[in-house]
């Protein structure tokens, strides 16, 4: 092995990864031997290529040595914690360049927010409000888990759809920090620079769309941001005082927090005024729902994709126990489902969704086409048309093919 050498730290050692050209700056590795893609990515100080290996593709940076390993260590606790933020595979380091290649695994089915928001009409919208709603509550993961972001903006996210919702995930952390705790003065300056950084990718893409009416209305857009993130957060720490005998109200606090797909990992009672209780509440993250489609069926699904699921799976359920005047406990009716509604589903769409897309969100959309063209309709018109309107769109999401826009 040669002196110059880089030393390199992989977490998936694979053969194919350990043959990289390590030793060569990033821009030198020889695209001949190499199957690299081109894929968009937002403004960058350091260079970044995407590398087909595989498991998949990969993401390569090269940046200064110090702000790499930085990046890499919060990435690591970001993995650990189960945040949204992209994974890391590994890092390499040349000292005597002052450079390090930094290895995260690129995010399937992700977007970048110009991608996400060009899918519709110019300007104030339900995608729009969803991707205000994942910047900020990503913003709240971040938070909670102690990490102060430092650059948090529309470029450094990746966005996927998630269910009839969307999903932020952190790509970026070159000016991240740890910490036990951030203080108020952290969260807000943090939140600040999201808002700052908001308003400007919005204000750019009115630009790019031409669209200078727009600007005014970006600025008002971002600003919400705030409001959103203090809103999320004041839900999850709020401490409330209810009746000593009044359980309902207790229970009514987790199912909030469950709603926002929060499981709870501690309630704590104390006494409060005469007769009364205080209530705290400790959540984890923010699976709550993924976690309970995981144990009822085997499915990996994120968050927003999992409640959906759960909820046609109950709707099945209660239709089985009807029809069938029998009660089905909850494991045989998730059986049913797969068997049932859930893979024949599938595999009418398999053709139009294609070998690497996404198949539990072509399910979420078709669940999604069904509820709005059935409110639209004014009747149920059940999951057959649905799967076939959603074929007939091209298999793009209800709010491009005009459901959304067209349902009242």
């Amino acid at each position: 092995m040669s002196a110059s050498f880089p030393r390199v730290r992989l977490r998936e050692p694979s053969p194919e990864l350990l043959d990289l050209p390590w030793e060569l700056p990033l821009e030198d590795w020889p695209s001949d031997s190499l199957t690299f893609r081109e894929l968009p990515v937002g403004p960058s100080r350091h260079l970044v290529r995407f590398l087909a290996v595989e498991g998949g593709l990969v993401a390569l940076k090269e940046e200064p040595i110090q702000i790499a390993e930085r990046e890499y260590e919060v990435l690591r606790h970001l993995r650990e914690e189960a945040m949204p933020a992209v994974t890391p595979l590994g890092i390499a380091t040349a000292p005597e360049r002052d450079a390090a290649i930094l290895v995260t695994r690129y995010l399937r089915s992700s977007l970048q927010y110009r991608l996400l928001l060009g899918r519709v009409p110019p300007g104030p919208g339900y995608l729009r409000d969803q991707l205000l709603d994942a910047m900020a509550g990503l913003l709240v993961e971040l938070h909670r888990g102690g990490v102060y972001w430092g650059d948090c903006s529309l470029a450094n996210t990746l966005f996927r759809r998630d269910g009839n919702k969307v999903q932020a995930y952190l790509v970026d952390a070159e000016t991240s920090e740890l910490h036990p705790s951030l203080s108020d003065g952290q969260r807000a300056y943090d939140l600040e620079v999201l808002v700052e950084n908001v308003a400007f990718g919005f204000a750019d893409l009115a630009a790019m769309q031409d669209r200078d009416d727009l600007l005014e209305d970006s600025l008002v857009a971002a600003e919400s941001v705030r409001d959103r993130y203090r809103a999320l957060w004041e839900e999850l720490h709020a401490e409330i005082e209810v009746r000593a005998e009044d359980r309902y109200a207790m229970a009514g606090r987790i199912r909030r927090l469950n709603d926002l797909g929060f499981a709870v990992d501690e309630l704590e009672l104390e006494p409060g005024r005469p007769g009364r209780v205080r209530v705290r509440v400790a959540v984890t993250n923010r699976r709550f729902h993924a976690a309970e489609l995981e144990r009822l069926t085997g499915l990996r699904a994120l968050e927003g994709q999992a409640r959906l699921l759960l909820n046609d799976l109950r709707e099945y359920g209660a239709w089985l126990e009807c029809t069938e005047g029998t009660a089905l406990v909850p494991r045989d009716a998730a059986g049913r489902w797969l068997t049932e509604v859930y893979r024949p589903t599938l595999a009418r769409l398999a053709p139009v969704i294609g070998p690497g897309g996404d198949s539990i969100q072509a399910y979420c959309d078709v669940l999604e086409t069904k509820w709005l063209r059935s409110e639209k309709e004014k009747r149920d018109i059940g999951l057959r048309a649905a799967v076939d309107a959603y074929v007939a769109s091209g298999a793009v999401g209800p709010e491009i093919s005009g459901a959304l826009t067209s349902a009242p």
